[in-house]
């Protein structure tokens, strides 16, 4: 696989050419990649797969119009001739008056920090399948799992560069590692399933096998026999499993892009208490083995950590350089790309902190409340923020955790849900995108 330096000095030839062929700038991207994962199901191997894959791509500018290419093939004909049909189509291409690298003056000019990103282990098909074996064998002796979905255990790594004609190089390593385990628990029409699994940047930080397993199954065996709760008005506490899906409606609704077109629900809302009183929502780009972390951004940029909302108050939209121009405000180090096309925005490792109660003492906050432990469906409208999605979970009556609940619908608008969740103490930095338990104090249930 290429080195950090071998996709640095391949991304920073063709840009090279691109402006020697006529762009007025260009960037390029190239991403190298490898992967290992083993499955299996019953205690019988079930699939051994690697593939191994690099990529680049190039994005010219003529004046304010732009064109994006990309290939695998790294060749040097491949890159001349990707340099030539790039600049023919940009020449072609609608000027769009936003357009652009990020503005020079900005870009990161010192060394990039160094995240600890990278474990060099690689851990053989054996070692995999035995992890997987673990954690599955670990699922299926929980009392009353009586079939499994299967078990993994995988090993990754890639290699991301990004040269600007603007004065910008940069690459960086960075290794993944996982495991999972999903079973069934009960007969019949009584079955249920569920799942856990643990991701790492390095080895030694990811779970063990039988844990990832036991939870698993313990898991699933909770969820048989749901009973339906009768309509109304409940509190719900959500999940650290789910928790985190509040903190991504709320950064769709302060990407630029989406605010420069007036489609979000919080486009008049900056500067505004948006959230209660002492609620604090951090990204943190730079954490030490971070899932999400980033030594630069999509554009070359430097990041920082950052809280969104502070106090309560929304303080930033996230905006990559041509959102930023529409908006007229600076980048705010947020942009995120693929191999192709133009940056988007979006955060690194988003965080809702931890507030001062404990998980048990929001439990016991109301009468009745129903803790959710899995969302269904995609009823959130990040126009208006009508908020609808099908759960699961358990009844929570004076503070104790009872029978599961399923086939249920949870309404409300993220406003209101916003504007008066409580976060528990229990946060754990596990996903890149986190939360602790989430109470919100009154929502709609139905059944579905």
């Amino acid at each position: 696989m290429l080195t950090p330096d071998n996709a640095r000095d391949i991304a920073a030839r063709i840009v090279e050419q691109a402006i020697k062929a006529g762009a007025t700038a260009a960037d390029a991207m190239v991403v190298a990649d490898a992967s290992s994962d083993v499955s299996v199901r019953l205690g019988e191997l079930e699939d051994v797969s690697h593939s191994e894959g690099q990529e680049i791509g190039l994005r010219v500018f003529d004046g304010q119009r732009s064109a994006s290419v990309a290939s695998s093939d790294l060749s040097s004909e491949t890159l001349q001739e990707m340099v030539r049909r790039a600049v023919a189509m940009a020449r072609e291409a609608p000027e769009d008056p936003y357009a652009g690298l990020a503005p020079a003056d900005l870009l990161l000019r010192e060394m990039a920090p160094d995240l600890d990103q990278f474990d060099p282990a690689e851990p053989s098909p054996a070692d995999l399948r035995a992890r997987a074996l673990s954690a599955e064998q670990a699922s299926r002796a929980v009392r009353g799992v009586s079939n499994s979905n299967g078990a993994s255990a995988s090993a990754s790594s890639s290699t991301v560069a990004l040269v600007t004609s603007g004065g910008f190089a940069g690459a960086y390593r960075a290794s993944g590692f996982g495991n999972s385990a999903s079973v069934i628990a009960g007969d019949g029409a009584a079955m249920q399933r569920d799942h856990a699994f643990h991701s790492a940047r390095h080895l030694a930080d990811l779970e063990n096998a039988e844990e990832i397993g036991r939870r698993a199954g313990e898991r699933a065996a909770a969820r048989v026999g749901p009973v339906k709760p009768e309509p109304g008005r409940y509190a719900i506490l959500f999940d650290p499993r789910v928790a985190a899906s509040l903190l991504g409606h709320f950064t769709a609704a302060i990407t630029g892009s989406g605010i420069a077109r007036k489609t979000s629900f919080l486009q008049d809302k900056l500067g505004q208490r948006v959230f209660a009183p002492g609620i604090i929502i951090r990204d943190d780009p730079l954490r030490v083995r971070g899932l999400r972390s980033r030594p630069f951004d999509g554009e070359g940029l430097p990041v920082r950590p950052m809280d969104l909302v502070s106090d309560g108050v929304l303080t930033t939209w996230l905006a990559d350089s041509a959102a930023a121009r529409q908006l007229g405000i600076q980048p705010t180090g947020h942009a995120s790309r693929g191999v192709s096309g133009a940056p988007g925005a979006g955060p690194s490792n988003l965080s809702l902190q931890a507030g001062p109660r404990s998980r048990e003492e929001l439990l016991g906050t109301f009468p009745r409340a129903i803790l959710v432990t899995e969302l269904i469906g995609q009823g959130v409208n990040g126009v208006t923020g009508d908020y609808s999605r099908g759960a699961a979970g358990f009844l929570v009556s004076g503070g104790e955790i009872g029978p599961p609940v399923s086939e249920i619908t949870i309404a409300s608008t993220l406003q209101q849900m916003f504007a008066t969740l409580e976060p528990g103490s229990d946060l754990h930095y596990r996903r890149g995108i986190d939360a602790p338990t989430v109470l919100v104090p009154e929502m709609t249930v139905a059944s579905a």
